[in-house]
């Protein structure tokens, strides 16, 4: 054990493949913020049709996950990176012939499909090139490349929209997904780490699609993140209506710096101590940054509400992938981080819709109060479907 905790993290390969999901997630957030402006300036469609356009990359990422899940432990690890990335770039190109609202769907779709799968792919490369008993604070580490993308992705969209054209900004998401294309063959894996079945799968199975060991923490990951679905879709709009624009825009910006600190610590916890160390005050901490967003009225209150979400949320994503990844076998790897992420994106990607709903009879302060109670909730789920048992994967 001791031996295995001395090989090193930070190795070239896994320094390129979390640099290559940070590229693709950067490229993914600057569009997913701005494209509905663009849509509604370009073809004068409603707030709901631009809100359609945003949205169905969530989409296509889940049926290129349902995909990838499905072929990575018999295709390899680095064909589905390959591939993934050849589609997000393709398509990416394809931003500057959309001359109608259909084809910019199609475009939308198809480049969540390639991004679906090669942030599939590089989560599960991640997982296999970690050390067995570094796997949580490798994954920590891993995942705050999302983390970093989805702070800088879109405050770096907005800011540079000040400047620049939106053709301008294509050009720059097509720049981005060529630089990470050119990246991916950089990656090496060792054939022992790579598990490739040679038969290919007759029929439809949901066993191809779905983990049956991950799904339990997937579940949890459903609750979770739609509560946290809350706060990606709606919180811009809930600082326009309390005058905390200038302050909504340093939310994510905190909420980064809060992870950023924190993850390294409770990675390293998880492997030492066990899940539920970290697992329990992430819940509990996300419940307070709920609360206090739900009383919110002035700047430091959203700060540090946004403090205590990154600590919560920040580290209850990166240690459930770990978790997904630490219940099945190890020749299943690929297809329990294809479904933890199938859970996570289909939250986040329809999450917004319900809360949408019941946002005109509670207010933006209830509905976050509401989602702060679907928390405890999730605590619950994990409790029952992880926690009481979390003993027998350390």
């Amino acid at each position: 054990m001791d031996e295995s905790i001395k090989q090193p993290l930070w190795t070239k390969n896994f320094i390129l493949v979390s640099l290559v999901n940070f590229i693709i997630m950067l490229s993914m957030y600057l569009l997913l913020v701005t494209i509905g402006g663009y849509t509604i300036s370009k073809y004068h469609v409603s707030t709901s049709l631009a809100g359609l356009v945003s949205g169905i990359f969530i989409v296509g990422s889940l049926f290129g996950r349902f995909w990838a899940g499905k072929y990575i432990d018999i295709m390899g690890q680095k064909k589905i990176l390959v591939i993934g990335g050849l589609i997000f770039t393709m398509t990416t190109v394809l931003y500057f012939l959309s001359f109608n609202l259909t084809l910019l769907l199609v475009v939308r779709l198809l480049n969540g499909i390639g991004s679906g799968i090669a942030s599939t792919a590089t989560g599960t490369i991640a997982a296999f090139i970690t050390p067995v008993n570094r796997r949580g604070e490798g994954i920590s580490y891993f995942s705050m490349s999302t983390v970093l993308a989805t702070a800088i992705g879109p405050f770096l969209g907005m800011f540079l929209l000040q400047f620049i054209s939106y053709q301008y900004l294509f050009m720059l998401c097509l720049a981005i997904a060529v630089v990470a294309l050119v990246l991916i063959p950089l990656i090496k894996i060792a054939p022992h780490l790579e598990t490739v079945k040679s038969n290919m799968p007759t029929g439809i199975h949901l066993s191809d699609f779905i983990d049956k060991n991950a799904l339990p923490i997937g579940i949890v990951v459903l609750i979770v993140c739609t509560a946290y679905s809350s706060v990606l879709s709606f919180i811009s709009l809930f600082a326009e209506q309390n005058n905390l624009v200038t302050a909504g825009s340093f939310f994510f910006l905190a909420y980064a710096i809060s992870v950023l600190i924190t993850r390294p610590v409770t990675g390293r916890m998880m492997d030492t101590k066990g899940t539920n160390i970290v697992m329990i005050p992430s819940f509990i901490s996300f419940f307070i940054g709920l609360v206090l967003l739900s009383m919110t009225h002035h700047a430091v209150l959203l700060i540090i509400s946004a403090v205590f979400i990154g600590f919560g949320y920040g580290n209850f994503q990166s240690i459930a992938q770990a978790i997904a990844v630490k219940v099945t076998e190890p020749e299943k790897i690929g297809l329990a981080t294809s479904t933890f992420f199938i859970c996570l994106d289909f939250a986040l990607g329809f999450g917004p819709y319900a809360l949408g709903a019941i946002i005109p009879a509670l207010g933006m302060h209830g509905m976050y109060g509401a989602m702060s109670i679907l928390v405890l909730i999730g605590l619950a789920a994990y409790f029952l479907l992880h926690g009481k048992k979390a003993h027998l994967y350390q």
